[in-house]
């Protein structure tokens, strides 16, 4: 996995690209006071790589602000899931130095005007997600050092610019930040800045590093749609700690907030921060697992224990069989695993047996981890919820159910003595984080994987002719969250369910029976006398392929990848179940 891209070898990929592999579409418009066609191939060759084919418009240049306030402009007419706004510091600077007023004058202004063109483009273009790019510094520092203190400079406008975009865009769900001041200051403002190029041709950048900026919009686009890394696996002996366990012993192996093992320190450090946002940790060592756990257990220095790693592989089996054991637990898609070993022989073997797992390079010295794997932006988000705060606690809490289960005659007798109950309530503002996290997230249980924004979400909540709910399920052994979605939309005598997810966290709890009764409950509540879905294949849901049929549904349609089914009401008979229904204060 290599983080440099080449951009002239990306632009003679794109005259080369096979449309027909790709398996899903996006349609992105690239608005700037830069040029944009650059950007064109670049993002096209790079989504085309993760199976994604782009669809792309864009405006004219410098023309974005009129653009965007006219109803009947090009770019509506569109109708982008993505609007890529990329504010160039260049233009910035020969704006600012034609102000007639103050720099915080100036700046205000400015940040007044990109406010206006998110809220235009929301107003003509509800569903479309907003990545506004930040400002890269400049590298004119008119006062020296002093210059940080001065309002009116122009790197203090920029900066002042940066921070109130992100703040601005934090009251705003269909807003995201594409952070290219982050991508200009790592790769070096010396190398960012070809002043000739601005003058001849206002590239957004020199020509080497607009495949970065590209990447980085890629990275958000894909994290949109549900490419999110859920799980890294961790091998132990020289990756978590310095040596061997089993042949140095706990008080031999390096490991220490500062000296020969600050390496290994540095990136404990790193994955309790991921473990904080809800990235699951899991190892897959070859140990024996006595010696595997002692550091978790008694080294003083070892910032992650053995109650942050949600599963524990610790044998004499290959890697590859171990992250299948892991993958299979943790009910994840291995498309969704990182694992990081420093040993080549063993990534080599993973990258063989499972080609969908991330397996990044790691650098033969200890002190550049964190440093190689910060570079491959591999933990891209769109959202942040309170779930994710304590997806960790969630798993050992599933843990222990797996273990209590053993202990009952058979599965019924479990789930009665869980006590279980179950919320289903309309979308509301404090769980639409979490609700457009399973909408882009989940892909085994989700009966059509239409990917939802944050914004789409709040506009389902707002629209009266549609019944969006959430589920979320209790037991006495723990809280599950928010584990289910089911959007209905009333069509005359028909309830139409529109899309029907749900965690595999909680599956074989009998949750969508439950919720099938509740769902042809609001039926005959609304007078409905059919209820009605569709089940759209992709490659990783077929387990819902009969979803449909178990509850009684007739199929009315048949067509590759794609069927279409009808329930009588009147034909419907409710499911026993061992969950109670419960409102959300109650639960």
């Amino acid at each position: 996995m290599n983080s440099r891209l080449d951009y002239a070898a990306l632009v003679r990929a794109a005259k080369r690209l096979d449309t027909i592999q790709t398996f899903s579409k996006v349609r992105l418009a690239l608005l700037s006071d830069a040029a944009t066609q650059q950007f064109v191939p670049l993002l096209r060759t790079l989504l085309h790589r993760q199976g994604v084919h782009a669809e792309i418009y864009e405006g004219a240049f410098d023309g974005f602000q009129i653009e965007t306030l006219s109803p009947a402009s090009g770019l509506y007419a569109f109708a982008p899931d993505v609007v890529i706004v990329l504010n160039a510091v260049q233009a910035l600077r020969a704006s600012y130095a034609a102000r007639t007023g103050g720099g915080r004058e100036f700046a205000e202004g400015r940040l007044g005007t990109i406010a206006s063109v998110w809220d235009a483009i929301h107003a003509h273009a509800p569903k479309a997600v907003i990545l506004q790019s930040t400002y890269v510094m400049p590298y004119e520092r008119f006062f020296g050092n002093f210059d940080r203190k001065v309002p009116d400079s122009l790197y203090a406008v920029a900066a002042w610019l940066n921070q109130r975009i992100a703040e601005e865009a934090r009251v705003r769900t269909h807003v995201l930040i594409h952070d290219v001041e982050a991508v200009a200051s790592w790769n070096g403002r010396r190398e960012w800045f070809e002043d000739r190029l601005w003058d001849m041709a206002k590239s957004f950048c020199a020509f080497s590093l607009l495949p970065e900026v590209a990447k980085n919009i890629v990275d958000i686009v894909l994290s949109l749609r549900g490419r999110v890394v859920k799980c890294v696996v961790l091998d132990l002996d020289n990756t978590l700690w310095g040596g061997v366990i089993g042949d140095d012993g706990v008080d031999g192996i390096k490991l220490n907030a500062h000296g020969d093992g600050e390496a290994f320190y540095r990136l404990q450090a790193y994955l309790k921060e991921l473990l904080k946002r809800g990235v699951l940790l899991a190892v897959a060592s070859k140990n024996e697992m006595e010696n595997a756990l002692l550091p978790f257990e008694k080294h003083p220095d070892m910032l992650l224990r053995r109650e942050d790693i949600s599963v524990f592989q610790a044998n004499w089996s290959d890697k590859a069989e171990n992250i299948r054991v892991i993958r299979q637990t943790l009910n994840i898609g291995l498309d969704s695993m990182l694992f990081l070993d420093d040993n080549p022989f063993e990534r080599s073997l993973v990258r063989g047996v499972l080609p969908e797992v991330l397996v990044p390079e790691l650098p033969e010295d200890p002190a550049d981890y964190v440093r190689a794997i910060a570079e491959l932006n591999l933990f891209e988000t769109t959202s942040f919820s309170a779930e994710d705060v304590r997806r960790a606690e969630l798993y050992r809490e599933e843990s222990v159910r797996r273990s209590e289960q053993g202990q009952y005659a058979d599965a019924d007798a479990f789930l009665k003595s869980l006590e279980m109950k179950l919320v289903a309530a309309r979308f509301d503002c404090f769980h639409l984080p979490r609700i457009a996290q399973l909408m882009q997230r989940s892909n085994q249980f989700n009966l059509t994987t239409h990917r939802y924004t944050e914004a789409e979400c709040e506009a389902l909540m707002h629209d009266p002719g549609v019944l969006p709910l959430y589920a979320k399920l209790s037991d006495r052994l723990g809280d599950h969250g928010l584990i289910g979605i089911v959007v209905l939309a009333p069509d005359g005598e028909e309830l139409v369910i529109r899309d029907w997810l749900m965690s595999c966290r909680v599956l074989a709890r009998g949750v969508e029976r439950h919720l099938m009764n509740l769902v042809v409950a609001e039926a005959q509540a609304r007078g409905c006398t059919r209820v009605c879905g569709e089940y759209i294949q992709t490659a990783k849901n077929g387990m819902v392929r009969e979803f449909f049929e178990q509850f009684g549904f007739t199929k009315i349609g048949d067509e590759p990848g794609h069927t279409l089914w009808i329930l009588p009401v009147s034909a419907y008979e409710p499911v026993a179940t061992f969950i109670a229904t419960v409102p959300e204060t109650a639960q």
